[in-house]
């Protein structure tokens, strides 16, 4: 199982997903560009001593990403689906992909994505954190592939 970060806008987000992941012993893609310079120093400290832990992969971009994607789903966290994570059924290869903070994933990648999958949310409200999103589908994920 692995969490895919499409182009994220805010480093504290990555540092606290190397962290779920880590935590967790599910596998990190960063796809950038990333909305903020990278510096391993103030990666690690978001990190802190879990970067250690976990083996992060960076791809220079979406074709790079999917130039080692093998026969991986892709399994994309967004506001724009229909399907329940709940409902889903999960396999123990796939890739959660999360989008930008500021806008998701563009268009070509939704529509490329296998699935789509939601957080039912109370209505008029918008989205949660990207990391708490992540860290309530990924524990759905895990339950169904590895602690059932």
């Amino acid at each position: 199982m692995r969490i895919a970060l499409y182009q994220p806008d805010i480093p504290q987000n990555v540092g606290a997903m190397i962290r779920l992941c880590a935590c967790m012993g599910a596998g990190l893609d960063i796809i950038e560009p990333c909305g903020f310079p990278w510096d391993e120093r103030k990666i690690r400290q978001a990190g802190m001593d879990y970067v250690g832990q976990l083996v992060y992969e960076r791809h220079t971009s979406w074709n790079a990403f999917q130039s080692v994607r093998t026969v991986n789903r892709i399994i994309l966290m967004t506001t724009q689906g229909l399907l329940p994570y709940t409902d889903f059924i999960f396999k123990d290869t796939d890739i959660l992909l999360a989008g930008r903070e500021s806008a998701g994933v563009p268009q070509d990648i939704h529509d490329s994505a296998d699935e789509r999958i939601i957080i039912p949310m109370q209505e008029g409200l918008r989205s949660l954190n990207i990391v708490n999103a992540s860290a309530m589908i990924l524990g759905e994920a895990l339950r169904q592939t590895r602690w059932l």
